[in-house]
């Protein structure tokens, strides 16, 4: 039976199975056509099937340009495809969609082409935050997609919605959780230090840290299972199992819109944001064509389209999208968000990853 995770879009785990191909006719009259096209790495699975169908076909009718989508796989993979490739001179894509550590590690070697912003004319709508920049301020990606993990419950066992991430740590909780089971794709330390500590910037510090560490343990007699499987705590939380967690907003969404008893709830102190950019290979030759794509993503009616076709939340600014009020809270919130740490796990992944297995899941 398919899970509504299937049908989701899945930017997470689906890995790709090969990667798309289209033909090119060997006419010397279509040669300079061909010039006018773009490889984009996007994330495999039902998340490319929705590009190809609802957003690809439009942008090429706009511009001419032709995209050949490749389905790359999630995490560090592709970033290593990417690097071992332009060492060579080649680019499996010319503009991948990449996560926000995979850019910062791909900022330490260079992997990235500076976007000229000067080339966007819809740059101007993006919000702040989904501006990726190199340290010395070149912009190495633009906000492509965004989405949330929110707390999630069953509404048969919980009649109420909970208001605060501090659920998680109510004794009249214990065994009613399913949680994320990894420190770099939970971002329960920055849930932790919102909740308790004023903010993410309490976690500047391996003291703040430690701190963190510390009071996020109180929550493990909370926790039924630390799930890798979305769909193994997807099916716990519709039955009632699990009757709350941390979870995708949009899939939960489409899970109660199909009759299950769940809802997804933005916390006051946000729901948590993560997102994906688009970053231009240095091995690419396509930097015109790119620019044109990035420029293109950052309409407003693109952005709204993605919302309604793809199910991501929009990378710029609420006042210039058409969507109604339904619309954005499919996929998206005001509340501020909670913004992961990603420069934590570029940094001190190891020591995170040890204490997250000997003080959490361990």
């Amino acid at each position: 039976m398919k899970t509504i995770l299937d049908k989701a879009v899945s930017r997470r785990n689906l890995l790709a199975t090969g990667l798309a191909a289209t033909s090119m006719l060997a006419m010397p009259s279509i040669l300079r056509a061909q010039d006018k096209s773009l490889k984009v790495g996007v994330y495999g699975g039902y998340f490319k099937d929705s590009f190809d169908k609802n957003v690809f076909p439009e942008f090429t009718k706009a511009t001419g340009i032709a995209v050949e989508s490749v389905a790359e796989p999630t995490g560090e993979a592709w970033l290593v495809q990417l690097e071992q490739a332009a060492k060579a001179g080649q680019a499996p894509a010319d503009l991948s969609m990449m996560s926000q550590v995979a850019m910062l590690k791909g900022q330490a070697t260079e992997l990235w082409t500076p976007i000229d912003t000067a080339k966007l004319k819809n740059a101007s709508g993006l919000i702040d935050r989904f501006v990726n920049k190199y340290p010395d301020g070149r912009v190495a990606g633009v906000g492509a997609v965004a989405w949330y993990i929110t707390l999630v419950t069953n509404t048969d066992v919980f009649k109420e919605a909970p208001t605060s991430w501090n659920a998680l740590w109510d004794p009249a909780n214990a065994d009613k959780l399913g949680l994320l089971a990894l420190v770099s794709n939970s971002f329960l330390l920055e849930v932790t230090a919102k909740t308790h500590f004023g903010g993410t910037n309490a976690l500047d510090t391996e003291e703040g840290l430690l701190k963190a560490f510390e009071k996020l343990a109180e929550v493990k007699p909370n926790v039924r299972l630390w799930y890798r499987d979305e769909a193994q705590f997807e099916q716990a939380l519709k039955s009632g199992e699990i009757p709350m967690g941390q979870y995708y907003h949009d899939v939960t969404g489409l899970a109660a819109a199909d009759g299950f008893p769940v809802r997804s709830t933005f916390p006051k102190e946000g729901g948590i944001q993560d997102s994906g950019c688009w970053a231009l290979s240095r091995a690419s030759k396509k930097a015109e064509e790119a620019h044109i794509f990035i420029d293109y993503m950052c309409q407003p009616a693109i952005q709204a389209l993605m919302s309604r076709k793809v199910g991501t939340a929009p990378t710029i600014k609420r006042e210039l999208l058409d969507l109604t009020d339904k619309e954005f809270a499919a996929v998206a919130s005001d509340i501020e968000p909670i913004t992961p740490r990603y420069d934590l796990y570029q940094t001190k992944s190891d020591w995170l990853n040890q204490k997250w297995t000997e003080l959490i899941v361990g």
